[in-house]
C-alpha cells in the first residue's frame, strides 16, 4: 500500500493593513514613515488635525521670527511608534525644542518629554466636555524629572508657545534677540494707540467700533 502523504493546509496570515497606509500596508513600518522636513529649529506635533486651526497661530509666530520649523500629526495613543519617529526625526533635523498640543487627557507633551533631553513646551488643547482643564492639568502635573513647560489654553497659548521657543532660541541668536524686542515694541504702540482712542472717543463709541470690526 502507497503511504498517503499529508495535505498540506493553506493557513492564511492576516495581513496588517491600515486604510491610506498605501500599497504595503502589510508591513507596519511601512504606515510610519519617517517627516521629511529639514534644517528645523523648532518642531511641531499635534495629537490631532483638529488642533490645526488653533497650532496655526504658532506656526504663523514663528513665520514672523523666521524660525524654520516641521510639523506632525501623531497620537500618543493611537500612534505612539509615530511619535517616537517624529521625535527622532526632530532631532536628526536640527530642532532645538519640541512644541506639542493636545487635549482631553493631553498625554503627547509628556511622552515627548520622556522620549527627548530637548524642551518641550505644552500647549493643552480646549475641550467640550471639561473646558480643557483635563487638558491643562494632564500636561502641567508632570512628575519631577521629566518636565514640560506648560502655557496657556487654546489661542493664547499656541501664540505664547512660539514666543517661549523664539526666546529659547534667542539666547544664542542676538538677530532673534532684537527681533523680539520690535515685537514688544509694536505690542506697547497697539496698547498705547488703543488707550489714546479710548480718551478720545469715550467707552461706550469704543466698544460699538470694536464689536463691528469682529
Amino acid at each position: 500500500m502507497k503511504k498517503m502523504k499529508p495535505k498540506k493546509q493553506n493557513k492564511k496570515t492576516k495581513k496588517f493593513s491600515i486604510k491610506g497606509a498605501g500599497r504595503n500596508s502589510a508591513n507596519p513600518e511601512n504606515y510610519y514613515r519617517k517627516p521629511k522636513n529639514r534644517g528645523i529649529k523648532v518642531a511641531i506635533i499635534v495629537g490631532s488635525d483638529s488642533d490645526l486651526p488653533v497650532i496655526q497661530l504658532t506656526a504663523k509666530a514663528l513665520e514672523d521670527f523666521s524660525i524654520p520649523y516641521s510639523i506632525n500629526v501623531a497620537s500618543a495613543h493611537r500612534t505612539p511608534k509615530y511619535v517616537k519617529i517624529c521625535v527622532r526625526a526632530a532631532e536628526k533635523q536640527g530642532a532645538k525644542l519640541i512644541i506639542a498640543a493636545a487635549g482631553m487627557s493631553a498625554a503627547l507633551p509628556g511622552v515627548i518629554a520622556s522620549e527627548t533631553t530637548l524642551p518641550v513646551i505644552g500647549i493643552p488643547m480646549e475641550g467640550k466636555s471639561l473646558n480643557g482643564m483635563d487638558a491643562l492639568l494632564s500636561i502641567v502635573q508632570m512628575p519631577a524629572g521629566i518636565p514640560v513647560a506648560t502655557v496657556a489654553l487654546g489661542k493664547p497659548g499656541a501664540t505664547n508657545a512660539a514666543i517661549v521657543a523664539a526666546e529659547i532660541l534667542a539666547l544664542s541668536d542676538s538677530a532673534l534677540r532684537n527681533k523680539i524686542s520690535l515685537f514688544r515694541k509694536k505690542l506697547a504702540e497697539t496698547i498705547i494707540k488703543k488707550d489714546k482712542i479710548l480718551k478720545k472717543t469715550g467707552i461706550e463709541k469704543y466698544i460699538s467700533e470694536a464689536q463691528k470690526k469682529k
